[in-house]
């Protein structure tokens, strides 16, 4: 088995997941510049390869939003393949490192908090649905 024909297939995959639970993905620093500047909230989930992501983030990300309080916008950068797209978002994270996968919760461009990797790993997705619907409950709107 090509390795580089396998990964193709496992980032597709995850690219997929993510805009088909209704994010909007950036992939170039323009298109990050132009939806995080918007005003409202926003969640950026911040995608990657590893298992957390996808057995625990993805999930989490789709299901999060089926809730009567969520975010005006939702985006996601993917992190080790649009770099320059993910890099950008990151320079939106004041005060948080890098961390993937991740979420960050933004109300009118700038940064309120980070659900971080350590907030994932280790976690089931219920566990990051409840940490996400709580940053929901505590900034958004009832929709």
């Amino acid at each position: 088995m090509d390795f580089n024909l396998f990964m193709n297939d496992v980032v597709d995959a995850a690219r997929k997941d993510i805009k088909e639970a209704g994010y909007e993905e950036l992939t170039t620093p323009d298109e990050v510049d132009q939806a995080l500047s918007r005003e409202g909230t926003t969640l950026v989930m911040v995608n990657s390869v590893c298992g957390c992501a996808g057995g625990v983030a993805r999930p989490a990300a789709a299901n999060a939003v089926h809730y009567d309080k969520r975010p005006d916008h939702l985006v996601t950068v993917f992190a080790g393949q649009d770099r320059e797209a993910t890099e950008k978002a990151r320079g939106y994270f004041e005060g948080y490192a890098p961390s993937s996968p991740s979420f960050a919760f933004l109300k009118d461009g700038k940064i309120v908090t980070m659900v971080e990797r350590s907030d994932i790993e280790g976690f089931g997705a219920v566990d990051v649905i409840g940490k996400l619907q709580q940053v929901f409950d505590q900034n958004c709107k009832e929709i």
